[in-house]
């Protein structure tokens, strides 16, 4: 479900970024939680799923600041 103050674009994809970094967590042997850690979510719980870290994820890098333009 896209988040209605998001652009569904944007949502799509930081999600499919979120994915696949969680997969690469999962690949070596990571749990959700470290994968938040890995992008400095606070999750503020013990038991995270990979579904939510996914989703946790995504919304983070939507709420990222903008790149700042080169000087």
């Amino acid at each position: 479900m896209t988040p209605d103050h998001l652009n569904p674009a944007q949502w799509a994809q930081a999600q499919g970024y979120a994915r696949q970094a969680c997969a690469r967590v999962f690949r070596d042997g990571g749990t959700p939680a470290e994968a938040l850690e890995a992008f400095g979510v606070d999750h503020g719980a013990d038991r995270v799923d990979w579904s939510r870290a996914v989703e946790l994820i995504a919304h983070a890098l939507c709420a990222s600041p903008a790149l700042k333009r080169a000087a």
